[in-house]
């Protein structure tokens, strides 16, 4: 962790000297900025093999009950032994996959909890990368490609479902890099790499307060963005303050108490305290249901909630047209836009950037008020060259 904040905060502007040669210049001097690009990476070697000298030379202690045996980089070294060096998964092959009620709603439960946090991600994911909010489009597509990767999963057989991590979202705030490309291109890399299991197992070693403390740092500048919304809203009012401090408290105590009290929810059917427990149980659910509450139900005004600032940044209709185009610009696909605006009918289809919602109807107004602008500019143009 402080490996992490010192590279990323403290040495971020200090470049790295690498020697390069080429033929017209000969050898010369790059100043590479590898802190500022690459302080998780550099954190994670540094300690991982400070560890490893560590457990060799015998500083950590051998019994797995003592202080600081998790911090030896041998005890899962049976995973890394058994792994195979090449296996290519393939759908069913941990046998046919079943289904059954109670496995439907439980996962239920755990998948509306995933949708909740990663509505929160893709605006968090949004502002890190400087980025506009994501219109109702782009959220739709997210929460359908999590569900596709959740299907996939199940038939691979993987365990766990897909869904987005915030700790991947702190990194971009740490990193600094939030490019799309680099995204895909990793991504290809970890499904080439998946392949080959002595890779995966090898980050099995890594031990667990060096997890933690990245944990640490990059939860901690999720919860910051997030706090950083509510800059729009009036600090100084006692209603936003009960609002704010009792949907924080309450999103940590419900599900502390919950996990220290897992049979407390009873409602005679099983499933429906499978869906309770899951949703309890999720802090960000718990606290963002009851701020969504108590914000809509506590008389309070406009311009006490934020939503005057808010919109005069994010979609006030007599915002500059220019800006509210390039809101809805860069979460269009990248290609194909032509057709797909001349196709009527994918107006009415949730993930398409032409989807008729609330956003895409104040994106025409703002076109149609762009054009009126435009007519409004040439004739003046026009009027001053006769």
């Amino acid at each position: 962790m402080g490996l992490v904040v010192l590279f990323s905060q403290y040495l971020k502007e200090l470049n790295i000297p690498i020697p390069t040669y080429s033929r017209d210049i000969g050898f010369s001097i790059i100043w590479f900025p590898g802190f500022k690009l690459f302080p998780v990476i550099l954190a994670i070697i540094i300690s991982w093999l400070l560890s490893i000298i560590i457990t060799v030379t015998g500083g950590f202690p051998d019994d797995s009950s003592s202080y600081g045996y998790s911090a030896r980089t041998d005890g899962r070294l049976g995973v890394l032994e058994s792994a195979k060096w090449f296996r290519f998964p393939y759908p069913g092959q941990w046998g046919v996959p079943s289904v059954t009620i109670p496995g439907v709603f439980g996962m239920l439960a755990g998948v509306l909890a995933s949708m909740v946090e990663s509505i929160g991600d893709y605006y968090a994911c949004a502002r890190l990368s400087g980025a506009p909010p994501p219109p109702t489009h782009a959220v739709n597509r997210g929460i359908g490609i999590e569900g596709i990767g959740c299907v996939i999963a199940g038939l691979w057989g993987s365990g766990s479902g897909t869904t987005s991590y915030s700790e991947n979202i702190g990194a971009i705030g740490i990193t600094k890099v939030g490019s799309v490309r680099v995204v895909q291109i990793g991504g290809l890399i970890m499904i080439l790499l998946g392949c080959f299991g002595k890779f995966g197992a090898l980050f099995v070693t890594i031990p667990d307060p060096i997890v933690g403390g990245l944990f640490c740092v990059m939860f901690g500048m999720i919860t910051a963005v997030g706090l950083s919304n509510l800059q729009f809203v009036d600090l100084n009012s006692s209603r936003n303050l009960f609002v704010i401090g009792f949907s924080l408290i309450m999103g940590l105590i419900i599900p502390n108490w919950l996990s220290q009290n897992p049979t407390a929810i009873s409602t005679g059917v099983t499933e429906i305290d499978q869906i309770i427990t899951v949703l309890l149980s999720t802090n960000m659910f718990v606290g963002g249901f009851l701020g969504f509450l108590l914000d809509n139900t506590i008389p309070g005004t406009i311009e006490e909630r934020g939503l005057t600032k808010w919109c005069e940044l994010y979609g006030k209709e007599d915002a500059d047209p220019d800006v509210l185009e390039e809101v809805y610009k860069c979460y269009e696909f990248p290609f194909g836009m032509n057709y797909i605006k001349k196709c009527k009918f994918l107006k009415y289809v949730p993930v398409s950037p032409t989807f008729t919602g609330f956003a895409r109807k104040r994106y025409v107004k703002v076109q149609n008020k762009k054009s009126n602008k435009n007519n409004c500019i040439s004739q003046n143009q026009v009027e001053h060259q006769v």
